[in-house]
């Protein structure tokens, strides 16, 4: 089998990163944790963990649990998606006789701050977002950041810093952004892809209801039954209120995608070893 790229985290950014690399033809296997935190799930491989299969404009994500049934699945065409918290896949790769070189590992989890696989990690590692520098704990970062640089390589220093306020949306700002009220486990009032109306009940953590804060679609809400803390972020109430838009990657993950096969394929040693 051709080389294996190694992404870490199955969220919609990692995912859009995931979906331009398969239709590459980059053999692809998704680490993810036990019970993952993706809100819009509809463009998240991580859903595969819940559902056992996801489908993302085409493409076919299995989850699997051991690494010879993800070389099955991305033998067959398809995108392996793992319960790994601590990406143990890397080493049963290398001690796995017959099994594929591994060539590229991405960390798509944005988490924020510097990972604790550094540079060594594989013979190409790449950072998406703020928490990598480039040399140092990575090979390369990719900017996620909206604006002039959004999807650059950058081989040399950080992406720009996490500004934590969300991309506006119809001017819609910090408040389509629906977060837990308390910790306690999230039930779900209404489906991803439903129209909402301003004041109508969305979630509720612990006994206490979210609510729409304006009218549109209901873009992303995480997994009904997972347990989350005060203030994470939960759901994603679109005012464009288009619910095709739910099951479409963004144009910023295909955007930092594009930043990522750029990566790649910019390393003569990996590129035609990728297809070989």
């Amino acid at each position: 089998m051709t080389m294996i790229t190694i992404i870490r985290g199955g969220g919609d950014l990692a995912s859009g990163v995931a979906l331009r690399l398969h239709r590459a033809g980059l053999k692809l296997i998704v680490t993810e944790l036990p019970q993952p935190l993706a809100v819009r799930r509809l463009v998240s491989f991580a859903e595969a963990v819940y559902a056992g299969m996801i489908e993302v404009e085409g493409v076919k994500a299995h989850c699997v649990a051991n690494l010879t049934t993800a070389l099955e699945v991305v033998h067959a065409g398809q995108i392996a998606v793992m319960v790994d918290a601590h990406t143990q896949v890397l080493q049963n790769l290398r001690h796995t006789p017959g099994a594929p070189e591994l060539g590229v590992l991405i960390d798509g989890r944005m988490i924020k701050r510097p990972p604790e696989l550094g540079i060594e990690a594989a013979p190409l590692v790449i950072g998406l977002g703020p928490g990598f520098n480039a040399g140092e704990n990575c090979h390369a970062v990719i900017e996620t950041n909206r604006g002039h640089n959004l999807g650059r390589v950058f081989w040399q220093g950080s992406a720009e810093a996490d500004t934590g306020i969300p991309e506006s949306v119809f001017s819609r700002r910090s408040e389509r952004v629906l977060r837990a009220p308390g910790d306690g486990v999230l039930v779900a009032h209404a489906q991803i892809g439903d129209h909402l109306e301003q004041g109508q009940i969305v979630a509720e953590v612990g006994g206490v209801a979210i609510l729409a804060p304006f009218k549109g679609v209901l873009r992303g809400l995480v997994h009904p039954g997972v347990a989350v803390k005060k203030n994470f972020k939960v759901g994603d109430l679109d005012p464009r209120d288009n619910p095709a838009y739910c099951t479409q990657v963004s144009d910023k993950a295909l955007a930092v995608g594009g930043g990522v096969l750029e990566a790649i394929l910019s390393q003569p040693e990996l590129r035609q070893r990728l297809w070989s």
